[in-house]
């Protein structure tokens, strides 16, 4: 006899064991998802009942003052009923819950089927993806405005994403249809997967088109901007590649900068930028990348600081004349962190001044270095007296 079937009316108590029935009838039968959720619905019945193993004490019948209601006799079809949801056994008592539970897995694994399964197309399938793709691809040749394709929407859903894109033959995409896929790239997807489409389809397309035009297709440059949305996969995906490959020339590095000082950018992502960028080799291309950033004036964490003062104190050992570019780049970050630095790195660059010295810009620089000296002077004067 259960406990709880002493204190429970006759009315709950034919509820109960109404809803246990139709409960019992239907796990009997193939459960689908739709009756599974009908039977997660009514499982909150059962859900306020103690577990044997939750260690509540229950007080004996005769020492429960004011329970005076008898004990009632229950027949051996409803004692069956009711311990199929409720076994002693406490083991079997998820056996409702691991059935839901596996259901649930098959459907989900069916849903996922459906786009994982795709990832490895194969035989008719291929040749079916093939067409469809292919007439997308055509499609995208001669767009200029209005609605895109759906199966193209559809491409980021799939696993193999990258094979079905090629099938669309990208290079031939006219520049409306490139910003198009950028928007649909940039907010559809994980940020390693617009990294992989920024690096791969964008950027050579960009840069092929600065190469030929001088400038960029405004479609082009609306997609460049428009890939600023995913900033992390901006940099990894466009920026450090294009500083690694020592062949960006100094009007794609214009072009880029121009996107990163119109827009704003979290902090984190320019000061791991900035710190990337510092441990490369010198270019041209990489001191406009540096000053777009420095320009930004972003609170900038030490570790970012140091990383730039090292990048200029390695030219101390470089005794041929750095370009104009470079000194520049020197300025603006001393003008905007000159009170950052420390006095040892103060003191450097001023040693620094001595081997790498342009007639105009290091004099500006050598002031703003004294300045900072002398604000600091001053901190540390006032904070002695206190």
């Amino acid at each position: 006899m259960y406990a709880w079937a002493i204190t429970v009316d006759d009315k709950l108590t034919q509820k109960i064991l109404t809803e246990a029935r139709k409960q019992l009838e239907d796990v009997e039968e193939e459960v689908g998802l739709g009756s599974i959720c009908k039977q997660l619905q009514t499982s909150h019945l059962f859900a306020g009942l103690p577990d044997e193993k939750d260690g509540v004490d229950f007080p004996d019948d005769e020492n429960v003052p004011g329970d005076e209601s008898p004990e009632e006799e229950i027949d051996e079809e409803t004692k069956n009923a009711i311990e199929t949801f409720m076994p002693n056994d406490p083991d079997k008592k998820s056996a409702l819950v691991d059935l839901l539970k596996e259901k649930f897995t098959e459907k989900r694994t069916e849903i996922n089927t459906i786009y994982s399964d795709a990832g490895s197309l194969r035989g008719e399938e291929l040749e079916k993806f093939t067409v469809i793709y292919k007439g997308v691809g055509q499609v995208l040749s001669k767009y200029r405005s209005g609605k895109i394709p759906k199966a193209f929407k559809a491409i980021p859903k799939f696993a193999n994403w990258e094979q079905l894109l090629y099938l669309t033959d990208p290079d031939n995409w006219t520049a409306a249809a490139m910003f198009q896929a950028t928007r649909l790239f940039s907010s559809g997807m994980k940020s390693e997967m617009a990294q992989r489409f920024y690096n791969l389809i964008l950027l050579p397309r960009l840069r092929d088109d600065i190469a030929q035009c001088k400038k960029l297709n405004d479609h082009l440059y609306r997609a460049l901007k428009k890939a600023l949305f995913k900033p992390r996969a901006f940099f990894k995906g466009m920026i450090i590649p294009l500083c690694e490959s020592g062949t960006c020339s100094l009007r794609e590095a214009t072009i880029f900068g121009s996107i990163l000082a119109k827009c704003s950018i979290p902090s984190i992502h320019s000061s791991v930028a900035l710190l990337y960028i510092s441990k490369m080799p010198y270019s041209g291309a990489n001191c406009i990348f540096m000053r777009v950033l420095i320009e930004k004036k972003y609170a900038l964490p030490y570790l970012a600081i140091d990383g730039i003062v090292d990048y200029f104190l390695r030219f101390m050992k470089d005794d041929s004349a750095l370009p104009l570019l470079w000194h520049q780049c020197l300025l603006t970050f001393v003008q905007i962190y000159k009170n950052d630095l420390s006095q040892d790195q103060q003191r450097e660059l001023m040693k620094l001044l001595k081997v790498q010295n342009h007639p105009l810009v290091s004099l500006e620089i050598r002031k703003e270095l004294l300045s900072a000296n002398c604000q600091n002077r001053e901190t540390t004067a006032s904070m002695t007296t206190e």
